[in-house]
């Protein structure tokens, strides 16, 4: 049987062919009537758009890359699928690519990506160097970073407050009666690990504090183990642990909990960041720092669509402010039980 054509689906339907096009285009201006006899037509015909034909006439994939480091941390998958379904609602497909921690893989991820023609990029929690940006926009790819930022003012990103987090961290061990805090690091070359420990180090400092003790956990769950054990192997241990992110604050849980005997929150608190899903199961129950994923998912796929289909890209910067959630694995005083303003109860999840 000869292909069906759009044209046909028009004839059938009483309605010009520009008009099925917008019927079959997510958020295209058409009325719902309209829209009602092209889908009509098209079942009756057996019509299916041809997406690669239509990317051929309109020089756009309808692709948009994601490019992320890892997804050891709970919280990316979770960020990744509303990522893929906001996108999707406008029209467009995600591709993932993978890449490491550092910059060196990504001139092989360029390759990949350059091959299917993405029309825009999200680097989620990726490493991106001004070589490799400069080759997207030279390409005329628009780039978001999320949950990232670079000094360089040309590229559009989405964070949360991370320094504000890190700061209402030490705020909260403070005023409950910590005295010898620390903190676990995550990838040391992060903007998030940088941020973090800067505001959390910074309004130590504010009150006349210093850090008691500090090792690295580099956003993996052995290398957090590893250091746990090293921190409390020490003569006088620390009675409070902020860690860079929630991956690593539940593998310090377990470590104290299973293997050191130690009782958290009775001996230690820990506190994480991110408030990925395992947060607030009943085994880890974590006091944790929120980074609103609704909010910044929403803020990444605006300024991304509306850099692709600009004649000129307008860089955009987000940052969202998250709440401190409290928990059962940080000690709370019966001072500041119910009373501190700017900590957010838990609430459970759908």
């Amino acid at each position: 049987m000869p292909r069906v054509t759009s044209l046909d689906v028009a004839r059938r339907a009483g309605v010009s062919q520009s008009a099925v096009s917008r019927a079959f285009t997510a958020g295209a201006s058409v009325s719902a009537e309209t829209r009602a006899k092209v889908m009509a037509a098209a079942e009756e015909l057996g019509y299916r758009p041809n997406k690669i034909a239509r990317s051929l006439i309109t020089r756009r994939s309808g692709i948009v890359g994601i490019v992320a480091a890892y997804l050891d941390n709970p919280y990316y998958p979770a960020i990744l699928e509303k990522l893929s379904r906001r996108l999707q609602a406008r029209g467009y497909h995600a591709m993932m690519f993978f890449t490491g921690q550092s910059n060196d893989p990504m001139d092989d991820v360029l390759r990949e990506l350059l091959e299917y023609q993405i029309d825009g990029l999200v680097m989620v929690s990726a490493g991106l160097s001004s070589a490799f940006a400069a080759r997207c926009s030279a390409a005329g790819i628009p780039v978001v970073l999320f949950n990232r930022t670079l000094d360089d003012e040309s590229l559009s990103a989405v964070s949360s407050d991370n320094r504000a987090g890190g700061r209402q961290v030490a705020r909260f061990l403070m005023e409950n009666g910590h005295e010898r805090i620390a903190y676990l690091a995550g990838w040391p070359g992060s903007s998030t690990n940088r941020d973090r420990r800067q505001g959390f180090i910074e309004e130590l400092a504010r009150n006349g504090r210093t850090l008691f003790a500090e090792d690295v956990g580099n956003y993996e769950r052995v290398a957090t183990c590893a250091a746990i054990r090293r921190l409390f192997s020490r003569p006088s241990r620390p009675d409070a642990v902020f860690c860079a992110n929630d991956h690593m604050a539940v593998a310090a849980l377990d470590t104290l909990r299973h293997e050191l005997g130690i009782d958290v929150p009775g001996e230690v608190s820990i506190v994480g960041y991110d408030d990925a899903p395992m947060a607030d199961w009943p085994s880890y129950a974590l006091t944790t720092v929120s980074q609103p994923a609704e909010e910044m998912v929403e803020a990444a796929v605006r300024i991304l669509l509306a850099n692709i289909e600009a004649k000129a890209p307008a860089p955009e910067r987000v940052i969202v402010e998250g709440a401190l959630v409290l928990r059962g694995s940080a000690r709370i005083s019966a001072l500041q039980h119910g009373e501190n303003h700017r900590i957010q109860r838990n609430v459970p999840r759908d």
